[in-house]
């Protein structure tokens, strides 16, 4: 099963239909095609598109696009806190795209401590890969691969906004803070990643 988000609204690909609020049976690319089409020009907030071979229709999708794959983490703190940066007038987590030659993992450490100012983040684990699309000036559509990771910080907080990125806030935030604060100025592959990490600690 595939989450993708268009202008902030899920596409969601998979084996068998899912209660949505639309719903259409995979045929060929066209099929595709007209979902993102509803999504873009239509009230239409949410849309899944089904069929067996969920591999194959994946594939298809992405010939859609160009697409851009990028890193960044979830940071947490002796305090049980998590790191957000403020960009656009939007909290979101610290991430980039990669750089070639780089691994994911590299990636992400490297984004962080740009984005942040922190040094010696440490990288514990995967946690998985969120997708959304949007387009460039040329009109190019983009799809972006956003692959995430659990760190760990206990060092000296250094932190500080990379500004030259339009970044103008970096903040530590609690559980408390996080649903009052984050989850109503962030974007939906940020609520998306955030409480699947949590879902994973808490078992």
């Amino acid at each position: 099963m595939y989450k993708v988000f268009v202008n902030e609204k899920k596409l969601l690909l998979s084996k068998q239909s899912e209660n949505l609020e639309k719903s259409l049976s995979y045929e060929s690319f066209t099929t595709l095609e007209m979902a993102l089409d509803l999504l873009e020009n239509t009230s239409a907030n949410e849309l899944n598109v089904y069929g067996e071979n969920i591999d194959e229709i994946w594939a298809e999708f992405q010939k859609l696009f160009r697409i851009i794959e990028a890193a960044g983490g979830i940071v947490n703190n002796e305090n049980s806190e998590i790191l957000f940066i403020k960009r656009l007038g939007k909290w979101d987590l610290p991430k980039g795209k990669m750089e070639k030659g780089e691994s994911r993992e590299e990636s992400a450490v490297r984004e962080i401590e740009e984005e942040t100012g922190l040094k010696d983040v440490e990288l514990v684990k995967f946690i998985n890969t969120t997708y959304h699309i949007y387009i460039e000036r040329n009109g190019d559509k983009i799809l972006k691969c956003t692959h995430w990771f659990e760190m760990n910080f206990d060092g000296e907080d250094t932190s500080k906004p990379q500004i030259e990125e339009g970044i103008t806030e970096v903040a530590w935030k609690n559980n408390t803070q996080i649903e009052a604060e984050v989850f109503p100025n962030t974007f939906q592959n940020i609520k998306l990643i955030l409480k699947e990490f949590w879902s994973n600690r808490s078992k």
